[in-house]
């Protein structure tokens, strides 16, 4: 499982990140402040790092440098709530991979890291398919199919099935699934999840039985 590392002194962010790349099936890890960020690399090999600029005890840019002396092709993006020039300019001069401006997209920040990761790594975003009996999910194409064929689903209809499918046998309450497939501010009424639910069973046929209502709690993806 591709391993990232999360370094930011404000704990909202570090959780807003965990939470879309654990959806998009990332282990994640966290550091508060940038020593913190430094020791945990020393100890372990992460596929990327997201760093944030201004940080207690040690800045973004500090840590960096800390980090490329551990690990000189380690990917690292860093945050910042400057946008100037210089700052930016300083970041790539120091062999950052990308620099992103808050605040920011989650879903723009995932997309930023699966295309780091494709170019170093090519073999942890390609061809990853999940097969199970006959429904299979190519994750790379967003291609969903039953006994061959190909299914249309709505963007949330997938993100929803991905969802349930990589938290497999975990017990998902109502509040998690909307926070992470709907966003982190997510207010709306209950029903919009029942609905998609309800959308993705007929779409799924008879691998809809996979999808376990839990009453009073949420849903499980539960393989036979």
């Amino acid at each position: 499982m591709t391993r990232i590392l999360v370094a930011d002194d404000e704990a909202r962010i570090r959780e807003m990140i965990r939470k879309y790349a654990e959806f998009e099936g990332f282990q994640v890890e966290e550091a508060a402040d940038g020593m913190i960020a430094v020791e945990m690399c020393s100890r372990t090999v992460y596929d990327l790092v997201v760093m944030d600029i201004m940080m207690p005890n040690l800045d973004g840019f500090s840590a960096c440098k800390e980090i490329r002396r551990l690990y000189p092709d380690m990917p690292i993006i860093l945050l910042s709530a400057l946008g100037e020039e210089y700052d930016r300019i300083h970041g790539f001069d120091l062999g950052v991979d990308d620099y992103v401006v808050k605040p920011f997209s989650s879903k723009e920040l995932m997309m930023r890291i699966h295309a780091i990761l494709k170019r170093v790594h090519p073999e942890t975003t390609e061809n990853q398919t999940f097969r199970l009996d006959g429904l299979e999910i190519d994750y790379s194409a967003r291609i969903v199919k039953i006994d061959g064929e190909r299914v249309q689903l709505s963007p949330k209809e997938y993100e929803l099935l991905i969802y349930l499918v990589k938290n497999a046998g975990i017990a998902l309450t109502r509040e998690q699934i909307l926070q992470t497939v709907w966003g982190y501010d997510f207010f709306g009424d209950d029903r919009t999840l029942d609905t998609h639910i309800k959308l993705l069973r007929k779409n799924l046929g008879d691998y809809s039985r996979y999808i376990v209502t839990l009453r009073g709690v949420g849903y499980r993806f539960e393989k036979d």
